[in-house]
């Protein structure tokens, strides 16, 4: 189980990387086929991967829009920005 997260947590920056390149290509008026044809077949492992981790048990309920609203997804740990600390209201 732990491998197939690992495999899908590698896919996942490697798919940010490829979707990051095909913008680049893209904005810059190049041919980006062969680029995208990559990237969907990552997204057809990801599938294959995805459905092997659910079979073994390890499938993970999305939260809906009202709960993930709900949640506290501010870092425990955030520094404030630089020049921040120490604002007035005017």
């Amino acid at each position: 189980m732990n491998e197939i997260r690992r495999k899908i947590r590698f896919l996942r920056s490697e798919m940010l990387g490829a979707e990051d390149n095909i913008r680049k290509q893209v904005n810059r008026d190049e041919d980006c086929s062969e680029a995208a044809m990559r990237l969907m077949a990552m997204r057809a492992t990801m599938v294959g991967l995805i459905g092997e981790r659910n079979r073994l048990g390890g499938e993970e309920r999305l939260l809906n829009v009202d709960e993930r609203l709900k949640l506290d997804v501010r870092a425990l740990s955030r520094k404030p920005a630089v020049g921040a600390t120490g604002r007035r209201e005017r």
